[in-house]
């Protein structure tokens, strides 16, 4: 069977705006049978989704995105491991553990991608579409990659539910269990990217950054304002 897995998301155990209860719920909606919530450099995401997903769909695969000295990888597992940030220990790690390393949205440098190390054949495979990157940078990414031997994925690194799904990754899998969609996603025949972008989403969330920086400012000058009585 064929299953619409999104596997870069972002809830607000780290940089997203919404709940991760709200996250499964958004995924279910859009008829995503595979997700991983990929807090940066925490599993804390995934682990509270598993709490609202659990006996249903979608099946969350525990993930994070680790931000290393090289750039920012995907950590996808079987169950959480402790993080590291080395990429030489992340790799020891991840591989002692059964997890899957997919460099995130490599040739989009502005966002910490680790451009072309993400060709070398210690990840499993590369994000070949981030819909949270600009179009060039995706498609710059889509060209460079294309005969990549590892997977290839899609993904929306939605911050906002309103993004999750705008681009995914069709996994061909024969039952939807977590060690069935993991091993699928070892195999390049068996993962197939679907890009895309999602208009309210994008504008969702450039609305909320704002709001967030807004209050970040107000919270900022407050403390400087107190200091100074």
């Amino acid at each position: 069977m064929f299953v619409k897995a999104d596997l870069h998301i972002h809830s607000m155990a780290s940089d997203g705006r919404d709940h991760p209860k709200y996250v499964v719920k958004a995924a279910k909606k859009k008829g995503l049978l595979v997700i991983s919530i990929t807090d940066h450099n925490t599993f804390l995401g995934s682990m509270i989704a598993l709490n609202y997903a659990r006996g249903s769909y979608p099946l969350v695969v525990p993930g994070s995105e680790v931000r290393t000295e090289v750039g920012d990888i995907l950590v996808l597992c079987p169950e959480p491991i402790e993080i590291t940030r080395s990429s030489h220990e992340l790799i020891d790690v991840a591989h002692d553990n059964n997890c899957i390393l997919i460099p995130a949205h490599p040739l989009d440098l502005v966002r910490l991608g680790m451009g072309f190390l993400a060709r070398a054949p210690i990840w499993d495979g590369v994000e070949v579409f981030n819909a949270s990157s600009d179009p060039i940078t995706n498609v710059l990414t889509l060209i460079a990659f294309r005969n990549h031997r590892g997977v290839k994925l899609a993904n929306s690194d939605a911050h906002v539910i309103e993004m999750i799904g705008s681009a995914c990754t069709v996994i061909e899998v024969s039952s939807i269990e977590l060690d069935e969609v993991l091993n699928a996603l070892r195999n390049d025949e068996a993962t197939h990217p679907v890009p895309g972008y999602e208009v309210i989403g994008i504008v969702n969330r450039g609305a909320w950054a704002i709001r967030r920086m807004l209050s970040r400012g107000a919270n900022t000058a407050m403390g400087l304002q107190a200091a100074t009585y």
